[in-house]
C-alpha cells in the first residue's frame, strides 16, 4: 500500500525560525560599530561574521515544526547573505543543533534550502512561513503564512491554521 504525500511546508529561518535579535545581542558593541553603516547608510548586521551561530530560537518554533511534522513535509527555505559566507555554514550548524538533524532522524536532514529567489520553489498545495516578503515570498500568494502579521502573530495560530 502507498502511503500518502504530505503536503510540502517551506519554513524561513531569520525571525521565523531563529531569533535574529538574540543573536546580534551577542555581538561586541565594537562589531556592531563594524556593520552599523552600508553603502546605503543601513546596518548590515547580517554580514557579521559567526552572528548566525549565536541566535536562539524564535518562541514556540521548535515545538510548531515537532507538530507540523506530523501533517507536511517540511524544508528549511532560508536567504543567507552574500557577503557573509560563514553564514551559510552557520544555519546548518544551528539546524543540526536544535533539530538534531546531523542525524537522519532529525526533522531538517538534508532538508535545508539556502535560496535567493523562493518563488522558484512554488509548486501547488505548498506553503511558506516567512515574516517578510521579500525573495520571492509575495509570490506564494494565499499560500505564504506572513509570521508576526495579523493573523498569525505567533506561532501557536500559525500551527492552529495549519493543522486544520
Amino acid at each position: 500500500m502507498e502511503q500518502e504525500q504530505k503536503p510540502l511546508l517551506f519554513i524561513d529561518m531569520d525571525n521565523v525560525l531563529v531569533d535574529f535579535k538574540s543573536g546580534l545581542a551577542k555581538v561586541s558593541e565594537e562589531e556592531k560599530r563594524q556593520y552599523e553603516c552600508d553603502e546605503k547608510g543601513k546596518p548590515h548586521y547580517d554580514d557579521i561574521p559567526g552572528i548566525f551561530a549565536k541566535m536562539d530560537p524564535m518562541p514556540g518554533a521548535i515545538e510548531a515544526v515537532h507538530t507540523l511534522s506530523t501533517k507536511y513535509e517540511l524544508y528549511i527555505l532560508s536567504t543567507a547573505p552574500w557577503m557573509n559566507p560563514s553564514a551559510w555554514s552557520d544555519k546548518v550548524k544551528w539546524v543540526q543543533k536544535y533539530f538534531d538533524s546531523a542525524k537522519k532522524e532529525g526533522v531538517f536532514y538534508k532538508r535545508l534550502i539556502l535560496c535567493h529567489h523562493k518563488n522558484l520553489l512554488i509548486r501547488p498545495g505548498a506553503y511558506l512561513i516567512d515574516d517578510r516578503s521579500k525573495h520571492g515570498a509575495e509570490q506564494f500568494g494565499d499560500h505564504w503564512i506572513q509570521l508576526g502579521k495579523e493573523p498569525f502573530l505567533t506561532w501557536e495560530s500559525v500551527v492552529e491554521y495549519l493543522m486544520k
